[in-house]
């Protein structure tokens, strides 16, 4: 455990606005917050929310996340320090720390020539936020990636290893969501390819694809609903009539209707209110319910 409290002390801030720390841009103060560097760092930030009797919430790219206008009681901690790759060439294996972006252990993989993340090339999360909410695209997902991850429970401030089969993987989801457990390393598992050369045209051909489908120019969440296998989301709500529907800076984006696009300052009031809107209006027309993909944290005025 890090003993120097001057060097926490600088760390730990109060107040903190988190709209620059997540991918809609929007999202009120954060009432504590600290970007640990080291393990040490975050398990004597743990102790103090203990000592100080405050919530946890863990946070890595902001990625999948809608942070309420009011901001986020207790402390929320950044991993996006936590940023360390280790490979074992003989196991054909990538370790990284739980801020580490997903898509450069993509692009690592490509250059060893070793196949299975390249679906991960495109999705601007990180390491430890795939894990909890069993990122994927293109037909591969965290899960089947993963082959182990090291855990931190918050109110024991104790480490242990865990495999996927432990973790409840589903579509989009595991038992670590609302979990007292911060991922804080993975280990993904990986096959050769055919070539480095092949396996990087694949990578990059999967991150073409996203971009030409996908509004990445104008801050959003990356996708807002789970598929309603085997129907899907946008097809959804684009034949609900609901492409450029507009609450505020919000709106459905154009180019892909399971995306909410930040257009002109929207608030996280606004996001929440076209999500409600989309939702209600599936339903309405085709008996479908859709579960939000992304996570929303704190108060929210309408229920989404």
């Amino acid at each position: 455990m890090v003993t120097d409290l001057g060097v926490f002390e600088k760390q730990l801030r109060s107040q903190v606005s988190l709209a620059k720390s997540t991918t809609f841009r929007v999202g009120g103060p954060a009432e504590w917050y600290m970007e640990p560097d080291s393990l040490d760092s975050l398990e004597m930030a743990i102790a103090w929310a203990d000592k100080q009797s405050v919530p946890i919430t863990p946070l890595g790219a902001g990625s999948n996340l809608l942070v309420s206008d009011r901001g986020i009681d207790g402390l929320v901690i950044a991993t996006r320090n936590l940023r360390q790759v280790t490979v074992d060439h003989e196991r054909l294996q990538i370790t990284a720390t739980a801020g580490t972006p997903l898509p450069l252990i993509s692009w690592k993989a490509a250059s060893l020539g070793w196949t299975g993340m390249e679906w991960a090339v495109g999705i601007p999360g990180t390491v430890g936020g795939a894990v909890v909410m069993n990122a994927g695209a293109h037909g591969g997902d965290t899960a089947r990636s993963l082959a182990q991850v090291r855990l931190l429970n918050l109110e024991t401030n104790s480490l242990r290893q865990a495999v996927p089969e432990e973790l409840g993987y589903t579509y989009r989801t595991s038992d670590l969501q609302g979990s007292h457990q911060m991922v804080t390393e993975a280990t993904f598992q990986l096959a050769m390819g055919e070539s480095v050369e092949a396996v990087r045209t694949v990578t990059k051909d999967q991150l073409s694809r996203r971009h030409a489908t996908q509004p990445y120019r104008l801050p959003n969440c990356g996708s807002v609903f789970r598929n309603p296998e085997p129907r899907k989301a946008a097809r959804l709500i684009e034949e609900a009539g609901l492409k450029g529907f507009q609450v505020g800076g919000a709106q459905v984006a154009h180019l892909h209707a399971n995306f909410i696009v930040n257009i002109d300052q929207a608030t996280a009031w606004d996001i929440s209110s076209v999500i409600s809107r989309v939702r209600e209006t599936v339903y309405e027309k085709w008996d479908v319910m859709l579960h939000t993909e992304v996570k929303m944290l704190g108060q929210f005025p309408v229920a989404a």
